[in-house]
């Protein structure tokens, strides 16, 4: 390949490595900073609504574990073998993941204007990978924090499974009036 060629290759790859370090700078330490954070507000007021959230995106609902109180985070949902899932990009000690995993899975998704009560049923590491790769297709911001292109070989997601809860959203059956009578 000439030099001529390599030139915007070299320019391309550098320009990614620069927007994938100031994504991670987002998220130092696993949290987002402030202007991070107001970013994801506006994400869960445009997710809410009907006519501007993407097709993969959702606000998950879940309870705080300390303050009680339910909190929103915008998420991405990823599609693997007829089923529905949510990852951490931010790994195991990201706030939604404590929050779901205190409530015992206990949530509510809402989708193109419809709040969906659901379970979050965690996946094990040794079946997480695939759903990795297919979450990394869909959001391709959270390629930074796993450090892997979705076409990179299945073995590199199986290494870092681990490090990235992966959550499979069953919808939770609604209540009875004799279920709510009897509380």
């Amino acid at each position: 390949m000439t030099a001529r060629r390599m030139g915007p290759r070299i320019i391309g790859r550098a320009a990614i490595r620069g927007v994938a370090a100031l994504k991670r700078s987002m998220y130092r330490g696993g949290r987002p900073n402030a202007f991070t954070r107001l970013v994801n507000r506006l994400d869960v007021l445009v997710y809410r609504s009907r006519l501007l959230a993407p097709r993969h995106a959702a606000v998950l609902k879940v309870v705080g574990r300390r303050s009680g109180s339910v909190t929103s985070v915008a998420v991405a949902v990823t599609q693997h073998q007829g089923a529905e899932f949510l990852v951490s990009m931010l790994g195991p000690d990201a706030n939604w993941v404590r929050n779901v995993q205190a409530a015992g899975g206990t949530a509510a998704l809402c989708r193109r204007g419809r709040e969906i009560p659901v379970v979050l049923q965690e996946v094990p590491p040794e079946r997480r990978a695939e759903i990795l790769r297919r979450y990394l297709a869909i959001a391709p911001g959270a390629r930074p924090h796993l450090g892997l292109a979705p076409t990179a070989p299945l073995a590199k997601f199986r290494q870092i499974a681990p490090r990235h809860p992966a959550f499979r959203i069953l919808e939770r059956p609604a209540r009875t009036e004799t279920q709510e009578a009897s509380k």
